[in-house]
């Protein structure tokens, strides 16, 4: 099984930057696809960005070139925000899915971003 735990989080005011993190523990070895989610207030959760073990990324149509995944191994991965708008204050989760087809979510970590 596979552990996650995601750290960086903050305060931000519009227009800086903050840089996410997870760690994954356990059975790393079976992540196909790692990423990121999101959830503001009142909404459903969505997609922000993914990378597979392949290194192909996706990124959702908000990112606007504002943010990049990556990672050093298959045991951590980041997410690099610039140009932080009101409108990315969320929790942000990490994800991944394993070649089993599980589905492994973080605790999440709170992003807020105001003056």
């Amino acid at each position: 099984q596979v552990q996650l735990a995601e750290s960086g989080g903050g305060l931000v005011r519009p227009g800086g930057s903050l840089d996410l993190s997870c760690a994954a523990s356990g059975n790393t070895f079976g992540i196909e696809t790692m990423g990121w989610y999101r959830q503001a207030p009142g909404k459903q959760r969505e997609l922000v960005a993914t990378l597979s073990r392949g290194g192909a990324t996706n990124y959702a149509g908000f990112v606007e070139g504002r943010f990049r995944i990556f990672k050093d191994n298959f045991k951590a991965w980041y997410l690099q925000m610039d140009s932080l708008k009101s409108e990315d204050t969320a929790i942000y989760y990490c994800y991944c899915r394993t070649y089993m087809r599980a589905e492994i979510w973080g605790q999440g970590t709170q992003v807020t971003v105001s003056s």
